[in-house]
């Protein structure tokens, strides 16, 4: 078996590892524009669809049934080298934006209208019989309580953002993985920058489930724990 000193080059981690931070600030911002960005969407396709607005409530169906179904790598391709056949020319990083916002905010609103629906309808009923309106109801009543419902499932949403952002490097985005292949290239040692990639994104991953737990735990009703003995 090959020693662990041989296998990985942990001065080739120490001596380019600035470099590959260089691509931290791209991939958070691509990840978290992208999640913003989704929300709005999403939230906007989710109310669409429980008010079931005549032709949009199918429109939106179809936004959410077709970028669920199609790979992001397909719609970063098509935005970044597809579209300047039309006469359309996207910059790598506008092209990832605007790709990982569209399949992001087709999740996000899956969640979010899981969220609203499983707030009990007598709550919609009570708010508008004491004089609310139905922007009102939604954006003051029914939006917050399923924001807190929907903090495990947006934050998976998130997570998948981050990890997803290594796809950009096909598009010739500079983020971490792509900052990470070229010293992997030059120095012919790919097996240490990917050991790399991987320390990195889930560390990343790793301080936003904190985050995701802090809410939970400010946010959302604490559950009971269940008893096993209770089912002997």
């Amino acid at each position: 078996m090959t020693p662990l000193n041989e296998l990985i080059d942990f001065q080739l981690i120490l001596d380019n590892l600035d470099f590959v931070l260089m691509g931290l600030s791209t991939t958070l911002s691509i990840a978290i524009i992208s999640f913003l960005s989704s929300l709005m969407i999403g939230t906007l396709i989710a109310i669409i669809r429980i008010l079931r607005v005549p032709i949009l409530h199918w429109v939106a169906r179809f936004y959410v049934s077709f970028f669920r179904g199609v790979p992001a790598l397909v719609v970063l391709f098509f935005l970044y080298f597809g579209l300047p056949f039309s006469g359309v020319t996207l910059e790598a990083y506008t092209a990832a934006v605007i790709g990982f916002t569209f399949t992001a905010s087709a999740y996000s609103s899956e969640v979010i209208r899981s969220s609203i629906i499983a707030i009990e309808r007598a709550q919609w009923e009570m708010a508008m019989d004491l004089g609310a309106n139905l922007r009102q109801v939604i954006t003051r009543v029914i939006l917050p309580q399923a924001a807190q419902i929907a903090i495990p499932g947006l934050s998976n949403v998130l997570l998948d953002l981050i990890k997803g952002t290594s796809l950009t490097a096909m598009i010739t985005v500079r983020d971490i993985f792509q900052q990470a292949k070229i010293v992997a290239a030059s120095n012919n040692n790919f097996i240490t920058m990917y050991l790399l990639l991987a320390v990195l994104y889930w560390s990343i991953c790793f301080i936003f489930e904190q985050v995701q737990h802090y809410l939970e735990r400010r946010y959302t009703v604490k559950e009971t724990p269940i008893s096993f003995q209770s089912f002997s």
